[in-house]
């Protein structure tokens, strides 16, 4: 009897064995991923930029007359433009550098004159005659040709001007929603500089750091001439300046600390398209650029794995490529196993509460290669949106989200603000 219990003991000690072994072999191996991130948006320094000109033919601005034009900005932008002295041979207007201030200290809006602010200037590539009697011919060129400067009262030839702001009325008023519409009159009639305005160009910079990317887009005071300046304040066109401030017009923006999840399940673990926020974080990291709260709420969640936050060692946000340098970039290695996904999700930074996330159900884990394919571009719904990069109320430029609730949704493009370059050249997502 004895020895019976002690075969029994022995052959359920075997069984147990087997057991385990076909248990561990039957689990899927564990494989090392590295995820990468990278901001690869070849970014551009100007906002928005656009012409202006008269109603008639052609379509000069003359005394009397007045063009408006609309636009959005942030604060710490400026407004900034050219139009020709057109009675000249190559006198132009505009504010001086970095433009017409549009925004107070404390963020309220400036509206009313600001004609202050415009000055007249000499592009120094003609000689100058007396105001108003060069009207069909650009003159002579300056022997040498000389550097742009104000023309303050009188010029180098002797002739006298009255203020800019005697002849250009400037006015500014607020749409809201960080629009503003600018208003150039030509009040210049009956004075002894009476003249029409050319047609001109304007721009806005985007801000960075608090700092203007192209502070002087147009012109440098004391500097020579360029990039079809020249055309504008000779001639009166537009055209060559338009076609190299639209060059440097487009979209630039940082990515935020990005949000990294491994899970096993079917569905995304923090969103879903036609649902309202679920006040886990995701606002906070649409907003603000902060995922930490939503990665906290993810590690409590059936199903996920891993949770991880990358931010780049350098400025902690992924800048995009400027002037031809790289942009930012995150890596992460990944232990995963055949059934897990991954999905990710970082702020358009400079948003109201846009955000990159993966779609679908996100990405297979143990894939190899380029997968920016499965990224998308949401609207998170809980702030009032606005031009991307021009917004007073955007959180990364110094303002305070104005609250709304609507489901998610993706992005569309191009969308009321503006036009977007695909997905794939603003983020790129990588499995090796």
């Amino acid at each position: 009897m004895k020895t019976n219990t002690i075969r029994a003991c022995i052959m359920l000690g075997i069984s147990a064995l087997l057991f385990a072994s076909c248990k561990k072999d039957d689990m899927p191996p564990a494989q090392a991923n590295t995820i990468t991130i990278e901001n690869v948006l070849d970014s551009k320094p100007l906002v928005e930029s656009g012409t202006f000109q008269g109603t008639g033919t052609p379509p000069v601005i003359l005394p009397g007359q007045s063009t408006s034009i609309t636009f959005s900005a942030a604060k710490n932008q400026y407004f900034t433009f050219a139009t020709m002295y057109g009675w000249s041979n190559d006198l132009f207007f505009a504010p001086e550098n970095p433009g017409i201030k549009l925004y107070n200290d404390d963020g309220t809006p400036i509206t009313g004159d600001v004609s202050s602010q415009i000055k007249l200037w000499d592009n120094g590539t003609r000689e100058n005659q007396t105001p108003g009697m060069t009207v069909t011919h650009p003159g002579t060129a300056e022997a040498t040709v000389k550097n742009i400067k104000e023309v303050n009262g009188m010029d180098d030839y002797g002739h006298t001007y009255l203020p800019a702001s005697q002849l250009m009325n400037v006015s500014l008023a607020y749409n809201g929603n960080s629009m503003f519409t600018l208003t150039i009159k030509n009040n210049s009639g009956k004075t002894q500089n009476e003249t029409p305005f050319s047609p001109g160009v304007w721009a806005i910079s985007y801000v960075a750091g608090g700092d203007q990317l192209l502070p002087n887009a147009i012109y440098t005071s004391g500097q020579p001439t360029a990039n079809g300046l020249t055309n504008i304040a000779e001639m009166g066109d537009n055209s060559v300046l338009n076609s190299y401030l639209s060059g440097l017009t487009g979209i630039f923006t940082p990515l935020s600390p990005v949000l990294i999840v491994v899970y096993n399940g079917t569905e995304n673990p923090f969103y879903k398209v036609g649902e309202n926020d679920r006040g886990e974080g995701l606002k906070e990291l649409a907003q603000k650029g902060n995922a930490d709260v939503l990665a906290d709420a993810l590690k409590t969640k059936p199903g996920v794995k891993n949770v991880y936050v990358l931010k780049e060692a350098a400025s902690t946000v992924l800048l995009p490529k400027i002037n031809g340098a790289d942009g930012g970039k995150v890596s992460q290695v990944l232990s995963v196993v055949k059934g897990d996904r991954i999905a990710i999700a970082t702020m358009y930074g400079f948003s109201n509460d846009w955000f990159f996330a993966t779609t679908g159900n996100d990405i297979d884990a143990t894939q190899k290669g380029d997968v920016s394919a499965t990224i998308g571009l949401f609207d998170d719904g809980t702030a009032v949106n606005q031009f991307p990069g021009a917004g007073i109320t955007q959180f990364n430029l110094a303002g305070t989200p104005l609250d709304e609730s609507k489901p998610i949704e993706a992005v569309p493009n191009p969308n009321a603000f503006t036009t977007l370059p695909a997905i794939s050249d603003i983020i790129k997502v990588t499995l090796q």
